[in-house]
Parts: structure tokens; C-alpha cells; sequence
């Protein structure tokens, strides 16, 4: 009876000290647990961890080519926010969004203890940004793949939150309204000026209709209501923003984007700027070898 007191303790104290030598990520993942998106992990290589977020109505599947490039080298933490190509709605089904996910962004890598590059597309790369100005200390560098610190740019170079406002609203409640069949109809065209490749064009088309419409627009308001380019002066993080470019295209003028983008990251301290020829809004799936080979580049 004793030898088997003594094993049972001896089993007690070893499982204690696994449990304390388990990695910090294993431990607080089972106490921290986001409300506004899910958090997947892969890769087998070690530090720095790396943090993908995707953007608007995007699902984290849009990062499955550079994430498999990636993994060998790095340990990728991959953000699917909730209400986002068919993820339930969770708390972003109410108020604001943007705010609440930086939040938790800032909650999740305090509580896996990591420092990582966090890399962000579109209303992704927003949110990179957001945090990187609120809580400089959580992100080692940062990458932002086609994305602005204020989208009303995109209309009119000299757009302001005020000059962009109605517009945004009318076109926030011409998505809530318009019917489903009518939306899913629409996307194609849409989505037809965003993305060149065809199988990128049928995955976002799909992510799209799969989207919480709500979530979708009110996202989207919030974008388009937010400006950052009063703090980007004083955001220290090393960037690596990539940009799309693409003469052939019939609904952007290149060269008028490419300035629009040098003009709203020329106060940023530690920013490179790339421009990537021959891609649309989704450079991943456009020019994946030209968007690894810089972010490979950067992040060593």
C-alpha cells in the first residue's frame, strides 16, 4: 500500500511539473478565449511567432499558401474573425468591431506571452495598425498587404472622415437591404476588380456570400470611418507594406493608388514600401511568389 502511495505521489508531482514546464500558449489558451475571433495554430519552426489576420469577409484560408511557405520556419498563430466567410457571429453581431478585436488581439498575445510579427491584408492590415499604435510593445514588425490607414482615400486623395461619411452609410444600408439572391449575384463583378486569379476570384466570392451580412457591413462602415493617419508618425514598428499594381486594370488607376499610398505612409518611420506588379487588392492570390519573396526578405 505504501509503494503504491509513493507511486501515486510520485505521479502527482510529475504531472505538476509538466503542466508547469508545458509552453505558456498551452497553458492561458485554455483561460483566454476570444469572443471576437478564433485563433488557429500551426507551423513547426520556432520564433518569432507570426500572427495573419485577414480582411473584410475574409476567410484565414486566403493565407494558406504563404502560411505553408511560412510554417517551416516560423510557429503562425492564423485569426479568423468571427462573423467572416460563414464563422459564426459571435460578439461582433452588435456595436462596434474594430475596437473590440484589437482588444482582444492585445489580450491573446499577452496571454500566450508571445512577441510577434503580426501580418495583416486589407481591413487585416488595419487592424495591424491599429494595434501597433495603441500597443507599440505587442508587435515585433509588421507586414500590411494592400491596405491604408484611412480607406476614404481610395475615393478621393483629399477625403476626409466628414466628406466620406454619407457615402459610407449609404453604402453600408444598400448592403443590409439588398436580398440575398441579388447580393450573391453581385459578387462575381465585384469581386472581378479585386482579385485576377481564378480560383482566388471563386474563394473571396464565396468567403463574401458566406459572411454575416451585418458583420460585413458594419465592418465596413467602421473601416471606412476610421483614419489613422494623425498617429502614423509616432508608430515605431518596422513595416513592410505591399501594395498592389496592375496597369491592365479597368476600375483603378494604378499610378493614381500608387501615390495615394506613398502619400499616406510618408510620415511612418520605419516603412518600406513595395509595389507589387501584376497584382489586384489580393496580392496573395495574384502574385504569391512576389509577395513570399518580400515578406521572406523582411522578416529574417
Amino acid at each position: 500500500m505504501k509503494m503504491l502511495q509513493w507511486l501515486a505521489a510520485v505521479a502527482f508531482v510529475v504531472a505538476g511539473i509538466a503542466l508547469l514546464c508545458a509552453p505558456a500558449s498551452a497553458q492561458v489558451k485554455m483561460t483566454f478565449l476570444p469572443t471576437r475571433f478564433t485563433v488557429t495554430d500551426e507551423g513547426t519552426g520556432g520564433k518569432p511567432d507570426v500572427v495573419l489576420i485577414p480582411g473584410l469577409a475574409s476567410s484565414k484560408s486566403v493565407w494558406d499558401a504563404e502560411a505553408t511557405l511560412l510554417a517551416p520556419n516560423y510557429r503562425l498563430h492564423l485569426v479568423q474573425v468571427d462573423g467572416f466567410a460563414g464563422a459564426p457571429a459571435g460578439a461582433n453581431v452588435a456595436g462596434p468591431i474594430l475596437a473590440g478585436i484589437v482588444e482582444e488581439l492585445h489580450g491573446y498575445i499577452a496571454a500566450t506571452k508571445i512577441h510577434p510579427v503580426v501580418i495583416g491584408h486589407s481591413l487585416g492590415g488595419l487592424l495591424t495598425l491599429m494595434l501597433a499604435d495603441k500597443y507599440p510593445a505587442d508587435v515585433r514588425k509588421m507586414v500590411i498587404v494592400d491596405a491604408l490607414p484611412f480607406y476614404g482615400l481610395v475615393f478621393d486623395p483629399n477625403a476626409t472622415l466628414a466628406s466620406v461619411a454619407p457615402q459610407a452609410k449609404v453604402i453600408h444600408d444598400q448592403m443590409i437591404v439588398t436580398p440575398d439572391d441579388q447580393f450573391a449575384m453581385m459578387q462575381p463583378m465585384m469581386v472581378g476588380a479585386m482579385v485576377k486569379d481564378a480560383a482566388g476570384q471563386k474563394a473571396v466570392v464565396a468567403s463574401s456570400i458566406a459572411s454575416d451580412r451585418k458583420v460585413f457591413a458594419n465592418a465596413m462602415l467602421e473601416d471606412l470611418q476610421t483614419d489613422l493617419r494623425p498617429d502614423m508618425g509616432k508608430i515605431q514598428t518596422p513595416a513592410l507594406v505591399l501594395y498592389e499594381y496592375d496597369a491592365e486594370s479597368k476600375t483603378t488607376n494604378a499610378g493614381q493608388y500608387e501615390a495615394t499610398v506613398k502619400s499616406a505612409y510618408s510620415t511612418m518611420p520605419h516603412v518600406t514600401l513595395v509595389r507589387v506588379d501584376g497584382s489586384r487588392h489580393f496580392i496573395m492570390y495574384d502574385q504569391p511568389v512576389k509577395m513570399d519573396a518580400a515578406m521572406e526578405s523582411f522578416l529574417r
